[in-house]
């Protein structure tokens, strides 16, 4: 894993290659110097670094592009830095601050609360026999949603997974090629069906059964089962890996089907 928070030159070369990425094919070291906030000659001597790395190539004078290899660790990088600032809101921030939850029970401001989660949204009960517990800081009825703060303990939370069914293009037969009984297999129990691409859809509509979104599936999946929810994604082969990838950089358990 790339750890560019690890240390200043581990972070000051992901903004420079970022500068490099984002100035190319024309670079002037003077400006990234000035962005980043070293000298021109750091700027060249990380280059220079970068260009024996395999991650940068050099066209000419002033010149250069990123590699496959260095958009690749741009990638992995990029997904570092979202998962540590995922872990500093989510669980550092989130514990000092506010989150809504749907009561269970009748609450009163100030309750003390045990909290859980449920078809992937947060619950709050009364009293403080689970392992993770808040305080109200609204009245609700139950079924109603209420204000939690003061979080403490970990919600017990199985991670989700997603199965995804793969639907052949158009110029490959697309729906006509799936039958809808596997389609129905497909999505039988799953607390949630999405599904990409035209074909897909298609594909599940004539199984009765309607995705819930068509669109950012990758996005949308990984975060259900991140939220402990079971996934059934049908895609068309094309969007495939779209959806896969997104799954793989949130460490997402998931399997592809053939239709």
């Amino acid at each position: 894993m790339v750890d560019v928070l690890d240390n200043k030159r581990a972070a000051t070369r992901f903004r420079i290659l970022v500068q490099i990425a984002e100035r190319q094919p024309a670079v002037s070291q003077g400006e990234i110097a000035e962005e980043v906030g070293v000298t021109s000659q750091a700027v060249s001597e990380y280059i220079r670094e970068l260009v024996d790395d395999g991650l940068v190539e050099k066209e000419g004078r002033s010149r250069y592009r990123v590699t496959k290899e260095g958009v690749d660790w741009l990638f992995q990088a990029a997904g570092d830095v979202r998962r540590f600032a995922d872990h500093v809101t989510e669980d550092v921030l989130g514990a000092m601050g506010e989150d809504t939850a749907i009561a269970t029970d009748d609450l009163e401001e100030g309750d003390i609360v045990s909290l859980s989660i449920e078809d992937g949204l947060l619950h709050a009960a009364p009293g403080e026999a689970g392992p993770a517990t808040g305080v109200a800081t609204t009245d609700a009825e139950a079924g109603t949603d209420v204000g939690v703060t003061s979080f403490e303990g970990v919600i017990d939370l199985e991670p989700g997974s997603v199965t995804v069914l793969q639907v052949p293009a158009v110029r490959a037969g697309g729906s006509r090629e799936v039958d809808a009984e596997t389609v129905t297999d497909h999505c039988a129990g799953a607390d949630l069906v999405l599904a990409t691409g035209v074909e897909a859809v298609v594909a599940c509509r004539q199984a009765d059964a309607e995705p819930a979104a068509t669109f950012a599936v990758g996005e949308v999946a990984a975060d259900a089962a991140e939220r402990g929810l079971t996934v059934a994604v049908v895609a068309t082969i094309d969007a495939v890996g779209r959806v896969t990838d997104t799954l793989r950089d949130a460490a997402v358990s998931y399997e592809v089907l053939e239709g």
